[in-house]
């Protein structure tokens, strides 16, 4: 693949996310996330310009190389609110075993009433979990990395747009509910919204995407085995 086209993609994803979070910054609302509106810029460009996306992963896939580092970089805000973990140690691995629990019997719950095939509703059981561990589990189960990529998405981008807006109609204002809320319905996406309420948040957030993708690896085969055996 040609060097310069490989640039021309980083370095367009890279611009369309400054402008995008220039806009959410002024904008603040839900639906114009920067991942968001980069992602549909990026969409809307390559389909005017006729761009393959293989063309444009020949780039995008650096940018994707990077999500292992960030998501390893949640820690360090965790690790200097570790003193809460101690002290609600319990409750936050209890809320954040349901939610995982009910974030994937709720999606394959879906699938199968919607009478989804099995490859789809092997692939939808790890949606809630962060991309690199979600698409692991994927093909560990037998699921395909691409449909779960997919949902993964979905469940992060919709997570993000409607659970502030969820967790203020149920008058939910507390940063930890908050974090583990957006943490596990949301994994990384949410995580990273977590910020705009703090670091106590976004250290819980962090927590619960890490408990979200342990505990996934486990129960994820015991589903399957559930559904179809």
């Amino acid at each position: 693949m040609n060097i310069w086209i490989v640039l021309l993609m980083i370095v367009m994803t890279l611009c369309l996310y400054i402008l995008a979070s220039l806009l959410y910054k002024q904008v603040r609302v839900s639906v114009l996330i920067p991942v968001l509106t980069t992602t549909f810029m990026i969409v809307v460009i390559l389909l005017l310009t006729h761009t393959s996306y293989s063309t444009y992963m020949a780039g995008g896939e650096w940018i994707s190389k990077l999500m292992g580092p960030a998501v390893v970089a949640l820690a360090y805000p965790l690790y200097r609110q570790r003193h809460l973990f101690k002290q609600y140690g319990l409750s936050i691995l209890g809320s954040a075993l349901i939610g995982v629990v009910v974030g994937m019997l709720s999606g394959v719950g879906m699938a199968l009433v919607l009478g989804f095939s099995e490859p789809y509703i092997i692939s939808i059981i790890p949606k809630s979990v962060t991309t690199p561990v979600a698409l692991q589990i994927s093909n560990n189960l037998g699921g395909e990395a691409s449909l779960t990529s997919v949902f993964v998405m979905i469940a992060g981008f919709t997570g993000v747009i409607l659970g502030l807006g969820c967790l203020k109609l149920f008058r939910v204002k507390n940063a930890i509910s908050v974090g583990i809320a957006l943490g596990i319905s949301s994994h990384a996406l949410g995580t990273a919204k977590a910020l705009e309420h703090g670091e106590i948040a976004v250290s819980m957030g962090s927590l619960a995407l890490t408990i979200s993708a342990i505990v996934s690896s486990f129960i994820g085969p015991l589903i399957l085995v559930a559904i179809y055996h």
